[in-house]
């Protein structure tokens, strides 16, 4: 296994479309899920997506650990899980329910350093299949939709600060908390 260099916001394979895999089970789809796990790994992100990692296809690695974000309460009237084991998607499709969007902060490998607002789905259903070629078919809600669609979001070459209404929430992680402090300070009638 290897540890593969990410491709950073500006490269060219990020704003391409990704291509179908023709064959989920082939021996160079493994050694790429095993090498973008480790690389996931060792750059401690919540997902991966292959053309991250310089490759074209339509393939992504994530995990959604309890509590990791806002919205990781199970909801109580329908099963859409907050939270998702290492998980490898390959060929996905997502379909978001209902209405609901919500902000959240968002980071991403190929961005470094940077932390957006991103407006997102709070539920959807997403499919696809894993490295045996068996059909995966989740509900998520909250972080685990998140994390997917900002994975997904990647195939079709697409970066997170292209989702943000307002760029003036895209900011350095050395500033997140300063951001929040000024925010709560509005919201509790202080500050400018």
């Amino acid at each position: 296994m290897s540890i593969l260099k990410i491709a950073r916001m500006g490269h060219p394979i990020l704003r391409n479309v990704a291509d179908p895999v023709a064959d989920p089970t082939a021996p160079e789809v493994l050694t790429l899920v095993q090498d973008m796990i480790e690389t996931m790994d060792d750059a401690n992100g919540a997902g991966l997506a292959a053309p991250q990692v310089h490759v074209p296809l339509r393939v992504v690695i994530f995990q959604a650990p309890a509590g990791r974000s806002a919205g990781a309460e199970i909801d109580a009237e329908e099963t859409y899980d907050p939270t998702a084991p290492l998980t490898v998607l390959i060929n996905p499709e997502i379909e978001l329910i209902g209405d609901e969007v919500e902000l959240g902060w968002e980071g991403c490998l190929s961005v470094p350093g940077l932390r957006g607002l991103v407006p997102r789905h709070r539920r959807i259903i997403y499919r696809g299949v894993d490295l045996d070629g068996e059909l995966i078919e989740r509900r998520a809600q909250g972080f685990h939709a998140r994390v997917v669609q900002h994975e997904c979001d990647h195939l079709d070459g697409v970066l997170y600060p292209q989702r943000m209404p307002d760029m003036r929430a895209l900011i350095f992680e050395s500033e997140v908390k300063h951001w929040l402090q000024a925010e709560t300070e509005k919201a509790n009638g202080h500050g400018g």
